[in-house]
């Protein structure tokens, strides 16, 4: 019963330590009563032990998923199921096999492959097929963002670095404490972890005073239509959309706004890409450029490519009949003054609504099960680079769509490839007014601290948003709200240490872990009476 308590503790620690209503010191303790419990079940157990670390892991790693994620069930019952399920099994697996080489290594060995497995995990869930970063540990800092300001050098594994070095120094204390029973193990221990936590914090205080907000800047305003993606968004044309867009724009712009942004597909009705430069979306956008000489529009659209020559089709393309696919896309544009349209094609897609992870495998065995969120059902295709825009020849901006907010290394290549700053367009309707927007708008703040970019965020039902190098939101407009920011962005094109290096610390994390478990696979192989 005790180690069923300590289990069902860690979750309740973890999911109250996350943003947006919860309190990070709490995220330093969460582990800990897990931890407690796997040693437990490791030293004084005889049977089931895998079976008994592995449920009381999965105990802990479902309250947390349930609690902090639970938002998703708002869009697709199914998908929601599947991801607090899915994740939670995959998070108990890390940890089981932590368990597995923690007991045939020592303490030290054993606490550095938990730190390494574990970040190579978050690490997985960046780039495989079934991505899902939401509850990567260094992104509970988002709303106390000069807790963790200098994520600008190690990005958000540096968070969850710090994470697990001070749950497990206060793990250890407190087997020590027990082994020895001497108050000088607490004392030494409160004034370790009190170092462990706060000098971290004194840095990221530093760097929040000392850091100084670009002189130069753009004007931008930034519509949000709160469109009803459900009843409205795809029952509407773009004609009336673009309608929407062209009067909130005239309410808004002066004659020094440079940008108009409008959210992640907008304009939904569908428009073949051969035909988009005549499409409403182009048609709109440029009377919206045309408020004032200078002004640019940047926006999203849905677009596809029907087609029937086999060689084209990719593993993205969606079949209509035996000759016949189309390619999907969910697209950003932009539109400014006596220039090309330029495009972009969203490349981080959502599983299961935008991408059929590993269908070759999967779609034999379980059919189509592609989840409709309110007209959008199909394979999205992608593009190979992050596409910057170009307001004019010196002033660059990254077109990020919606879900890819959420993965800092892809963002740099944005800054790399010469972003001053950052635009976000997205719906996040789909969840109702929930956790969910809260979560997502809160995760952008991380990306203006890991490359030092001011950002500004449309979002069609809000929550739109200017946000600084700091990761402060300057302005907001609120959920549900339809209406328009205008304020000043600033751009800059210096490159942070985590835009040049990315997740370094990740990548030397994957090595860590299979040198440990090697190691130790190895050395109890060795060991054990032939």
């Amino acid at each position: 019963m005790k180690n069923f308590l300590y289990a069902l503790l860690s979750g309740i620690l973890l999911a109250v330590a996350w943003p947006t209503y919860g309190f990070p010191l709490f995220i330093f303790i969460a582990f800990v009563p897990l931890l407690l419990a796997e040693f437990n079940i490791r030293n004084h157990s005889e049977k089931s032990v895998k079976g008994k670390v592995f449920g009381l892991a999965y105990l802990s790693f479902f309250i947390w998923n349930l609690i902090t994620t639970y938002w998703i069930y708002f869009s697709t019952p199914f998908g929601g199921a599947f991801a607090i399920l899915a994740n939670s099994l995959l998070m108990s697996v890390v940890f089981l096999i932590y368990h597995i080489v923690a007991k045939r290594t020592g303490f030290s060995a054993a606490s550095a492959f938990l730190v390494s497995i574990w970040m190579a995990f978050e690490k997985l869930h960046l780039n495989w097929d079934f991505s899902w970063p939401w509850l990567n540990l260094g992104n509970v800092f988002s709303e106390y963002i000069s807790w963790v300001q200098w994520y600008e050098f190690t990005g958000t594994f540096g968070g969850t670095l710090w994470v697990w070095l001070v749950n497990i120094a206060i793990f250890k204390a407190i087997l020590q404490f027990r082994e020895f029973k001497e108050k000088e193990i607490i004392f030494r221990a409160i004034l370790k972890n009190l170092l462990f936590v706060l000098i971290p914090l004194g840095i990221s205080f530093y760097l929040y005073y000392e850091h100084e907000l670009p002189e130069e800047n753009i004007n931008i305003s930034i519509l949000q239509p709160n469109i009803n993606p459900y009843t409205e968004k795809y029952n509407t044309t773009d004609t009336r959309i673009g309608e929407l867009l062209l009067e909130l724009s005239r309410n808004s712009v002066t004659d020094s706004t440079d940008l108009v942004l409008a959210p992640e597909t907008v304009f939904a009705d569908g428009t073949r890409l051969n035909l988009f430069e005549n499409s409403n979306a182009v048609f709109y956008g440029t009377q919206i450029s045309r408020l004032q000489p200078e002004l640019n529009f940047l926006g999203g659209v849905s677009l596809y490519e029907r087609f029937s020559d086999p060689a084209r089709v990719r593993s993205q393309s969606n079949r209509i009949g035996l000759t016949d696919w189309y390619d999907d896309y969910n697209s950003a544009f932009l539109i400014g003054p006596e220039k090309p349209v330029e495009l972009y094609h969203k490349s981080k897609l959502v599983v299961g609504v935008e991408n059929f992870p590993y269908q070759n495998i999967l779609r034999p065995l379980l059919g189509n099960i592609m989840i409709d969120l309110g007209g959008t059902v199909a394979m999205k295709t992608t593009q190979e680079d992050r596409e910057v825009f170009w307001l004019n020849d010196s002033t660059g901006t990254a077109p990020i769509i919606c879900y890819e907010s959420v993965y800092g290394e892809y963002v740099t290549g944005y800054v790399e490839n010469g972003a001053n700053f950052l635009s976000i367009i997205t719906n996040d309707a789909w969840w109702g007014d929930t956790q969910g927007h809260k979560q997502h708008l809160s995760y952008a703040r991380l990306r203006a601290v890991e490359s030092r970019r001011y950002l500004a965020r449309s979002a069609n039902t809000g929550i739109s948003a200017i946000i600084n190098s700091r990761g402060d939101i300057e302005k907001s407009l609120e959920y549900e709200k339809k209406g328009t920011i205008s304020g000043k962005v600033g751009i800059s094109s210096e490159k942070t240490f985590y835009v040049k290096y990315g997740d370094y610390i990740a990548r030397i994390a994957q090595f860590l872990a299979v040198f440990i478990f090697l190691f130790a696979m190895i050395k109890y192989r060795r060991s054990r009476p032939s």
